[in-house]
């Protein structure tokens, strides 16, 4: 029988405003999460990446996975604005899906409006 505590990946099954970000998190849903963030179709997801990664297909592979759903992906790149890769720009658009990218806290503040107006959007959202 294992002891101790069970460490699970970290999920809201629901699509949340975020209510704050800074200090290596956020907030959203009565919740606080540190860390990063995949805001998705299919809920809200801890994600493993910080800011200065790579960005990469393999570190947004579960956005690629649910791009039926998503028509424009919002990406927190961090404190500054950083473009993404050729490479993955071309990956998400052979998907049907549109990215944007733009600092944290920016891209909060613009994924909040366009959850309100219930766009099929989504974000990757790098803790600062």
């Amino acid at each position: 029988m294992p002891k101790g505590i069970e460490i699970r990946d970290a999920h809201f099954p629901g699509r949340a405003p975020i209510d704050a970000y800074g200090n290596g998190g956020f907030r959203f849903a009565d919740m606080s999460h540190r860390g990063s963030l995949l805001c998705l179709p299919s809920g809200i997801h801890g994600w493993e990446f910080e800011e200065g990664q790579p960005l990469t297909s393999e570190a947004l592979a579960r956005v690629l996975e649910e791009a039926a759903d998503i028509e424009v992906l919002l990406v927190g790149t961090g404190r500054e604005l950083r473009p993404l890769p050729q490479q993955l720009k071309s990956a998400l658009k052979a998907r049907g899906i549109a990215s944007d990218p733009m600092s944290t806290g920016a891209a909060v503040r613009t994924y909040n409006v366009m959850l309100s107006e219930s766009r099929a959007v989504a974000a990757a959202l790098i803790a600062v």
